[in-house]
C-alpha cells in the first residue's frame, strides 16, 4: 500500500465509489487530487484517435495512480478507467504535498515508486523494439512474477485478458493469442480452461 489508509483519512481523504467503465480522470485535464485504489481494479491508459487503448498500468488495490502531475504540475498524461466497480480514496493535491513535506518516508516511497515504474517502461520499450513476440511476452510475464503484479499468488495465474496484454504491449490480440499458445506448447506456461498459469 502506498500510503496507509488511516493516514489518508486523518489528512482528510474521502472515499469515492466508481462504477465499472467509469472514468476517474481524463488525459490532458488538470490534476486536483491524489488517488489511491482501495478495492476493485482500474487501468491507466492512453487512447488514440481511433479509440484504441494503450494500457500504461493496471492499478491494483493499494496502488496510487495518476501521480505524475502531482510532482510536475502538468496535466494528466493518461486516463484512469475502472475495470470493475471500485472504491478509491481521494485527497486534495495541496494536502498531499504537505504530507510529503511532513513525512519524509512517504516522500522516499514515492521516489522509489516512480523509479520502479520508469524502469518497467524502459524494460517494456526495449522488449517491444528489439525482440520477438514470444520473448517480449515471456519477459512481461517474468516481470509480473518477480514483482508480484497482475498475477494471483496461489496458482501464478495471469490476471490480464489477452486483449489487455495486447493493449499493454501494442501487439494485435491475434498475435498475443498465438504467442501464448506457442509458449504453452513449449512448456513455458500452462493454459488451463483459458487461464494462463506461470510455472511455480
Amino acid at each position: 500500500m502506498m500510503i496507509n489508509i488511516d493516514t489518508l483519512l486523518a489528512w482528510g481523504a474521502v472515499y469515492k465509489k466508481i462504477s465499472a467503465d467509469e472514468m476517474v480522470f481524463m488525459d490532458g485535464t488538470e490534476c486536483l487530487f491524489y488517488y489511491q485504489l482501495v478495492s476493485g481494479s482500474l487501468r491507466w491508459v492512453n487512447v488514440n484517435d481511433e479509440g484504441k487503448e494503450f494500457i500504461q498500468y493496471m492499478v491494483e488495490p493499494g496502488d496510487c495512480f495518476g501521480e505524475l502531475p502531482l510532482f510536475d504540475d502538468g496535466s494528466y498524461a493518461g486516463s484512469a478507467i475502472a475495470n470493475s466497480d471500485s472504491i478509491i480514496l481521494r485527497l486534495q493535491k495541496s494536502i498531499f504535498l504537505r504530507i510529503l513535506k511532513e513525512e519524509p518516508e512517504i516522500q522516499f516511497s514515492f521516489s522509489r515508486l516512480l523509479a520502479e515504474r520508469l524502469r518497467f517502461k524502459f524494460m517494456l520499450l526495449q522488449e517491444l523494439t528489439c525482440c520477438s513476440p514470444e520473448h517480449s511476452i515471456s519477459s512481461l510475464f517474468s516481470h509480473f512474477k518477480a514483482t508480484n503484479r497482475n498475477i494471483c499468488n496461489k496458482h501464478n495465474q495471469i490476471k490480464l485478458t489477452r486483449q489487455q496484454i495486447a493493449d499493454m504491449t501494442g501487439m494485435r490480440v491475434e498475435t498475443v493469442i498465438r504467442t501464448i499458445r506457442n509458449l504453452n506448447n513449449k512448456g513455458s506456461l500452462t493454459i488451463n480452461r483459458g487461464k494462463i498459469l506461470l510455472p511455480l
